[in-house]
């Protein structure tokens, strides 16, 4: 019996939904039974690390080195990810060859006794992993005490009911792709709480060189998000972008049309610098670099201490 096609994937219930969407899509492509895949688990250093900020360990790279090592050494044949969990560089050897149409970009307020963000009370915790994030909320109500809130969307929704917490902020695509997004009480609009880069799509990771596999995976890549994810890492890599950096990007393209907004925060949210750009879908990618080095430029020096170690 000829070896199955090996997914690999983190284990948490998003996860698995995400690997089966694109097992899913496959096998709608090719026209394959489900037999031809088979879905590998893989532990990674960020699922067992919840203790502290993924910026104080080693920033959002633990999420994927170990299903990246699997797939190096052969033990997979191709790799899932949530796109915003994807470092700036990828490994020598592998390539992000596809990526699933982007869900919805937003995030989203989840209260434990109130709906909004404008009703917590002063001083309220609120629970959160992502810098982004909490720099964005503390330009909001900078009363609020902000605690690191790490764990899977389970984890988190729990420790929010226990009363850990007054509130919390999730990705509304997540929520969708489990059936959830009836828990978010406010959806925030992303022009004024922009989403982190990738933020919403699923891409898939090969080894280069892997012709088969390669052909494979482009019959379900979609191209708008491609040329979108494309620019929005590209606008990632001139800010050495990582966990340690709040950065929000979000690219459009309809038709031949690109829109992009990228914002760069200090921690506190007390500094934003942001831009926003147009023009066409050749021009995407050189467009969100040029973009990123203007901010660099507007912003200085002195913006960026604190941000790399």
């Amino acid at each position: 019996m000829t070896q199955p096609i090996r997914i690999g994937t983190r284990g948490s219930r998003l996860a698995l939904a995400q690997a089966e969407e694109v097992r899913a899509r496959l096998m709608a492509a090719h026209d394959l039974p489900s037999d031809v895949f088979a879905i590998t688990v893989i532990s990674t250093s960020g699922d067992r690390i919840q203790d502290r900020a993924l910026s104080e360990a080693g920033g959002k790279g633990l999420f994927t080195k170990e299903i990246e090592e699997a797939l190096l050494d052969g033990r997979i044949d191709l790799a899932v990810h949530s796109s915003k969990d994807m470092a700036t560089l990828v490994p020598d050897g592998l390539a992000l060859a596809a990526y699933l149409p982007r869900e919805d970009v937003r995030d989203v307020f989840i209260g434990r006794t109130v709906r909004r963000i404008a009703d917590l009370p002063e001083g309220a915790r609120v629970g959160s992993a992502s810098l982004r994030r909490q720099a964005l909320l503390r330009r909001i109500r900078p009363d609020l005490e902000l605690v690191i809130f790490r764990g899977n969307v389970q984890t988190r929704l729990a420790k929010l009911e226990a009363g850990e917490v007054e509130g919390t902020l999730l990705a509304l695509a997540g929520l969708k792709r489990l059936g959830d997004e009836a828990v978010a009480c406010e959806i925030l609009d992303a022009e004024g709480f922009p989403p982190a880069p990738g933020q919403g799509a699923i891409c898939i990771q090969i080894r280069e060189g892997d012709a088969r596999i390669a052909a494979l995976v482009a019959a379900i890549d979609h191209a708008d998000t491609h040329g979108v994810l494309a620019a929005e890492r590209a606008f990632l890599a001139v800010l050495d972008g990582s966990c340690r950096t709040p950065i929000a990007a979000h690219g459009t393209l309809e038709g031949d049309h690109f829109r992009f907004h990228g914002m760069i925060l200090t921690p506190d949210g007390t500094r934003m610098h942001e831009t926003r750009v147009e023009g066409t879908r050749a021009e995407a990618r050189q467009m969100a670099e040029d973009a990123a080095l203007r901010l660099v430029d507007e912003a200085g020096a002195a913006f960026f201490e604190g941000w790399r170690r």
